[in-house]
């Protein structure tokens, strides 16, 4: 496997502060760019250390508190995107997320991979972070969606547009992965060497993964809204 340098990582650094000056000069936030690629470092710096210590020490503590992590932090995320700040609503959401997410990773921990162990971090981690981060993007799309056509629509009508809204990232994925596109997985183990038809496989699960993780989570959140 090829060895990036940390002096080469600071060439990627480049086009960002373009973005971050044109970012500040047409919305006038000179700091939500350079703060969130400060965050985005130190966070995947410091996981990186967690991970090292995780794979050596296989705690189920410590992996069980990293996936805790995960859905709270996702959750906490998504409603900061909303009009609804309260605590009721973080539950929601929490539990839209941790429904709709972990019914997917524990279908692919059991039966897809089919595992000795199956709480193997280096499968649980890398798996749990797609799912959950996915789902709390799907979240934040239909919230945001649906606090807006509810204004305008009846329920039903706001809910489905809301939840085509929220799916069509993944649904774009689907039709564009392979012709338009290589996803960052296959890409990752392509590069690290692992056979392109082996790549394709775990591919094919983490895009059905993603889009059905996404989905529930949103099915369970937007039911919920109902009952408000």
């Amino acid at each position: 496997m090829h060895i990036i340098p940390l002096s080469h990582l600071l060439y990627m650094f480049l086009p960002l502060l373009v973005v971050g000056y044109v970012y500040y000069r047409w919305t006038e936030n000179k700091k939500e760019i350079l703060l969130a690629t400060a965050r985005m470092s130190m966070q995947l710096i410091a996981i990186g250390y967690v991970l090292t210590s995780l794979f050596a020490s296989n705690s189920p503590w410590l992996l069980a508190s990293l996936v805790c992590m995960m859905i709270g932090v996702a959750s906490l995320i998504v409603r900061r995107n909303i009009k609804d700040q309260s605590l009721k609503m973080y539950g929601v959401i929490l539990i839209s997320i941790l429904v709709g997410g972990s019914l997917n990773l524990l279908l692919v921990l059991l039966f897809v991979l089919d595992l000795d162990t199956l709480l193997e971090p280096r499968f649980v981690i890398p798996l749990a972070g797609m799912i959950y981060a996915n789902a709390m993007n799907a979240i934040s799309l239909a919230a945001e969606r649906f606090e807006k056509e509810i204004l305008h629509h009846e329920y039903n009508k706001a809910r489905a547009i809301a939840f085509k809204a929220s799916m069509m990232p993944q649904i774009n994925q689907f039709l564009a992965v392979g012709f338009v596109s290589l996803p960052g997985m296959m890409t990752g183990q392509i590069l690290s060497g692992v056979d392109p038809l082996v790549a394709v496989r775990y591919q094919i699960v983490v895009m059905a993964m993603i889009l059905s993780s996404g989905a529930m989570s949103n099915m369970i959140y937007l039911t919920a809204l109902k009952k408000k």
